[in-house]
Parts: C-alpha cells; sequence; structure tokens
C-alpha cells in the first residue's frame, strides 16, 4: 500500500525543516488530537497510541541531509515506512510531503487505508503549522 500526503509548503529552510523532523521529539506535536501516549525512547526511536489504535513504535531506518527522512515500525508485523521527503522552495522556504508505503494483505489494507489517510493528513497540517 503507498499513500502520500499533500506537500505542504513551510516558512522553514529545507535545512530547518530538516532539522525540525530529525529532531523525533517534535512529532509529538505533529499527532492528531486523539493521541494517548508518546513516548522518546531514544534519539531515533519513538512510541505512540491513538485512541482506539494499537501502539506503534517508529525508528529512524535513514536519512539524507536536508532532503529525506526514513521511519519505520520496529516491529516485523506490520511492516511499513513513513518518509519524509523535503524539497527546497528558495528564499528560505521549503515543501515537505510525506509517503506511506506499507506491506498488508488486502483485508488488513482496507481496514488501515482510510485512518492511515487521515494520519497523514494531520500530521502534513500540523507540520505546515509549525
Amino acid at each position: 500500500m503507498h499513500l502520500e500526503s499533500p506537500a505542504v509548503p513551510l516558512g522553514k529552510s529545507q535545512e530547518e525543516a530538516f532539522a525540525y523532523l530529525s529532531d523525533l521529539s517534535n512529532f509529538e506535536r505533529l499527532m492528531p488530537d486523539t493521541i494517548q501516549t508518546f513516548e522518546l525512547l531514544d534519539p531515533d526511536t519513538f512510541r505512540f497510541a491513538l485512541k482506539g489504535m494499537p501502539e506503534i513504535v517508529l525508528k529512524r531506518k535513514e536519512e539524507t541531509p536536508p532532503e529525506r527522512i526514513v521511519l519505520g515500525a520496529a516491529s516485523d508485523k506490520l511492516p511499513f515506512t513513513l518518509t519524509a521527503d523535503i524539497r527546497d522552495l528558495g528564499s528560505g522556504k521549503s515543501e515537505v510531503q510525506l509517503t506511506f508505503q506499507g506491506q498488508f494483505n488486502a483485508m488488513m489494507a482496507m481496514m488501515v487505508k482510510g485512518p492511515i489517510t487521515n494520519f497523514l493528513g494531520t500530521l502534513s497540517s500540523n507540520l505546515s503549522k509549525s
């Protein structure tokens, strides 16, 4: 399953946007209002839970400064990645697009597509306000 958020413009340079997203503690500010828990486990890993959803642990898998950060599920039970692509727009501005890539069976994909699409939209919207 491949889902993308709309690209959101930021009033930050590409380097500033990368630095913001590289500090995983900032993801707490980007989470939906339905967040129940958020815990930074180490500089490369955080855990969160939303109402009605299982707890998820995300770990930094790779990064290409200042263009891309890839987070992935720490568990192999639900293999997926969340990628932030950061494009330079010049004049101290950038835009970020989030991409979710997961390997799910058809039934699971049907169940999670809506919630994940909403989650990506919320992260993007909150990022544009940060």
